[in-house]
């Protein structure tokens, strides 16, 4: 895994929290976006992040709110924070004050059966079809999808293997018949 350690001269403190999110491996996009994040509150603070006190962190936290920062991107902010106040720097002192915030629950839109029929129909092609269908069907992201091995698939237990997941997690899906039916005999074992 590489770092996201960038050609230019980098700060020691820097180093060491891309060397710690290395070490626990967070993936490279996680990496950039805590760096971002950090470098954030640093601009906030006007001075290096680890002279912050507990109470530049919430003043932070609250200066993040009253901008109308929506709650993934505190909560990504409070993430970011938190390591590297409770990892690089083991000052778990500050970071137990940092708050997530609530994301609101919203029902997601669920596709009629109508228009999950049109967006299979509209695929270009057999591989597309089945690539959409097992995605929407089985509630797969793009990533999983886009590379189907034909171990991936077990027809007689009706799962897709999903490997690398979100995460690097491996989980298993369920299929269900007309999901079985648009995947291509050669895929199945």
């Amino acid at each position: 895994m590489t770092t996201t350690t960038p050609s230019t001269s980098v700060s020691p403190l820097r180093q060491r929290m891309q060397h710690d999110m290395m070490m626990r491996g967070l993936s490279p996009r996680t990496q950039r976006q805590y760096v971002r994040n950090v470098q954030r509150f640093a601009a906030y603070l006007g001075r290096p992040p680890d002279t912050a006190t507990s109470e530049d962190l919430r003043n932070f936290q609250i200066h993040q709110h009253e901008c109308g920062a929506n709650a993934g991107t505190i909560n990504s902010t409070v993430s970011a924070l938190r390591f590297f106040y409770t990892v690089t720097l083991r000052r778990r002192d500050l970071a137990r004050g940092l708050v997530a915030t609530r994301r609101p629950h919203t029902v997601r839109e669920v596709l009629s059966v109508e228009e999950a029929a049109r967006l299979l129909e509209a695929a270009p092609g057999i591989k597309y079809k089945a690539a959409l269908g097992v995605a929407y069907g089985a509630g797969l992201r793009v990533s999983e999808v886009a590379h189907p091995k034909v171990d991936d698939i077990d027809s007689q237990r009706m799962l897709i293997r999903v490997e690398n997941g979100k995460g690097g997690r491996d989980r298993n899906a369920m299929l269900s018949p007309p999901l079985l039916e648009l995947v291509p005999p050669s895929w199945t074992v």
